[in-house]
């Protein structure tokens, strides 16, 4: 699943490290998220995009891997 976080994070000048102490993750997990190296969890999500303030919908972008 693609997602915008490094996008608006970056726009909204937040660190890797000041978006996961407000989402209480590690830095380490935002990053790997941002590379598409993990999924996170709904709540986690959710939690990204009120910080981010974008809808999830907004923050990741679904594609669907089995039909064109």
């Amino acid at each position: 699943m693609d997602n915008r976080i490094k996008e608006l994070r970056k726009f909204k000048k937040l660190s890797q490290e000041a978006l996961a102490n407000a989402c209480n993750v590690s830095r380490q997990t935002i990053n790997a998220i941002e590379n598409n190296k993990y999924d996170p969890s709904l709540e986690l999500a959710f939690q990204l995009a009120d910080n981010l303030e974008v809808s999830v919908d907004e923050l990741f972008l679904y594609k669907n891997r089995g039909n064109s």
